[in-house]
């Protein structure tokens, strides 16, 4: 067994680990996101990075019962959902799960540049996840100048509008792949991780 990633929409991810547990990233409440509703998922345990109800919503997820350990060592960076110090719309955590064989990051809405030691403390991640829509969080320049200082094996982006899903004032997934180079937009949900390397954008509704 592998871990997996899959894609729920906007900031939303399940992630299955290689002894089965799973988590649920930033579940987003119905109506909250446009074009989007939240599929039924059960997880072991759910990580919110704010309080806004399109991240907020972790009465939807039902909670399994196999009581199946973490296999991660779980850390927060409190950082802020804009450049003016939270003052504008409070704060953010990035989470970030650490095994002896992976480092996973999920940066929440993100909303300002790292600072140096906020970058050292996510180097050699084998996946982040990453905002790139701007408006109410980073956009795709200082997404893109944050996977070029981390290096990351693998970058999948979130938060940006596609089609008719995600909000309107956020930049499309075209204009995020004009700034961001080499994105890998793939007609899947789910990733492996450690099968894949690069920037990958992933469908939610396939």
């Amino acid at each position: 067994m592998t871990t997996k990633l899959q894609y729920l929409g906007h900031s939303s991810f399940l992630l299955t680990a290689d002894n089965g547990w799973k988590c649920v990233f930033d579940p987003y409440a119905d109506d909250s996101v446009p074009g989007l509703k939240l599929p039924e998922v059960s997880a072991d345990d759910v990580v919110v990075s704010h309080g806004h109800s399109d991240h907020n919503a972790a009465h939807l997820v039902k909670r399994q019962e196999s009581k199946i350990p973490c296999p991660y060592t779980i850390t927060v960076l409190k950082t802020d959902h804009d450049d003016q110090q939270g003052a504008l719309r409070g704060k953010n955590d990035i989470t970030i799960l650490k095994s002896d064989q992976e480092k996973i990051v999920h940066c929440g809405d993100l909303g300002r540049k790292l600072t140096l030691q906020e970058i050292e403390a996510l180097r050699q991640a084998d996946v982040i996840m990453i905002p790139c829509g701007g408006y109410y969080t980073i956009d795709a320049s200082t997404a893109r100048d944050m996977i070029e200082a981390i290096r990351p094996k693998l970058t999948v982006l979130m938060h940006y509008r596609r089609g008719d899903v995600g909000y309107d004032v956020l930049s499309s997934l075209d204009d995020v792949c004009a700034i961001i180079p080499n994105v890998q937009i793939l007609k899947q949900t789910e990733v492996e991780i450690g099968a894949i390397t690069g920037v990958v954008a992933l469908d939610p509704r396939q």
